[in-house]
């Protein structure tokens, strides 16, 4: 390695599940000697104590930088990344910039790196859900235009891409690296009861979890924004609640919308534990232990997929639609009688039985790297 190029690298983080997927992207460029790696935090999620916690399960390092952002609408926080952001990689140039996913830090990362024409790799590059009043849609579909090297975690993500005029050599099939943070944690996610008691779990509820129980997250505008769209998933919670306990990790905007319209009476009586953001390790242990998953989240889609565990999506769309044909996942949309029928087939079959998809192994984060470094090759750095 002593006559190996060395590349520095600039990896981007903002929001909790970019934590998840850059954690073991920076255990596989730091591991290996043709590069120096330094993370660059946005600051897009703020809440001290979580990102402390989840860098700390995550075994991530500190931040090199920290742009400290915080809040605001899509556009003020894009906006605010890139003047931050710009200073940064126009004092200290990187070779290769790094983003993952599809929130607003990977965006305005991808888009302040191509107007300095430094490189980009978008990990996680091709997913589509056909639906552009998605802000999640939009940020996927303007990265992909700008990046230079599109990595993917499953083949459908690439027809996509070529669909959409990237050439076939930009594009490298890689595996999900929130595959590879779940394979690595599992035997260091929390126990169930440990994370019921720490949230206030009641004694009756710890013994109706012994029969069994169903993990939630909700925290899509579509789904929490609307009081009367809530209203009637909390309802259709609490009736699948008086045959399964359910764990709902209450999202601060789902929360929000809950306490301003009077609709926590929806989910109290005792068979709903409503907590608040869990860790990393806390939501693993819960995931891996349920009897079904009822979420609007992507990643939870694919963690559920991964590991075998039923899923009721409280959406209409995906766009990681392998969890849907190959593994364990269901849309039924946000109607609470789909919600309901959905969680009572379960019941009755045990729910789908899917496989975990091709190359989502825990080592994708190696294959990453392993492109990253023959595009730099290629372009003589």
């Amino acid at each position: 390695m002593t006559n190996a190029p060395r590349w520095r690298v600039d990896c981007i983080v903002g929001a909790r599940p970019n934590f998840v997927k850059i954690a073991p992207i920076m255990r596989a460029l730091r591991s290996d000697g043709r590069f120096d790696v330094r993370l660059i935090h946005t600051g897009q999620h703020y809440d001290v104590a979580m990102n402390d916690v989840f860098f700390q399960e995550l075994a991530i390092p500190a931040p090199d930088i920290n742009l400290e952002v915080g809040s605001g609408t899509n556009t003020e926080q894009t906006a605010r990344i890139m003047l931050g952001l710009e200073g940064v990689l126009a004092a200290d140039r990187p070779d290769m910039l790094v983003v993952v996913g599809d929130v607003n830090s990977t965006l305005a990362a991808a888009l302040v790196a191509a107007k300095l024409l430094v490189a980009v790799t978008h990990v996680e590059a091709g997913l589509r859900s056909g639906d552009r009043t998605m802000p999640e849609e939009v940020n996927r579909l303007v990265t992909d235009r700008l990046a230079d090297l599109l990595l993917t975690t499953e083949r459908e993500a690439e027809v996509n891409l070529i669909r959409e005029g990237i050439a076939p050599g930009q594009i490298a099939f890689v595996g999900n690296v929130m595959i590879d943070s779940l394979r690595a944690s599992l035997e260091r996610a929390r126990p169930v009861r440990e994370t019921l008691e720490a949230h206030g779990a009641s004694a009756a509820f710890l013994d109706a979890v012994k029969e069994g129980y169903g993990f939630v997250t909700l925290h899509r505008p579509s789904n929490v924004d609307d009081p009367a769209t809530l209203g009637g998933i909390l309802a259709a919670l609490s009736d699948i609640s008086r045959d399964l306990a359910l764990v709902f990790a209450v999202h601060p905007r789902t929360r929000a919308t809950i306490a301003a319209n009077g609709l926590s009476t929806l989910i109290e009586g005792g068979r709903i534990l409503a907590t608040p953001p869990l860790s990393y390790l806390q939501a693993v242990g819960l995931m891996r232990e349920a009897k079904l998953a009822i979420t609007d989240s992507g990643g939870v889609q694919e963690e559920t997929t991964a590991l075998g565990v039923p899923c009721i999506t409280v959406r209409d769309n995906t766009e990681r639609p392998i969890t849907v044909s190959e593994g364990t996942n269901a849309l039924v949309g946000s109607a609470p009688e789909r919600i309901r029928a959905a969680a009572g087939e379960i019941a009755r079959s045990g729910g789908k039985r899917g496989r975990v998809p091709e190359m989502w192994d825990g080592k994708a984060a190696l294959r990453v790297v392993e492109h990253v470094a023959a595009f730099l090759l290629r372009r003589g750095c």
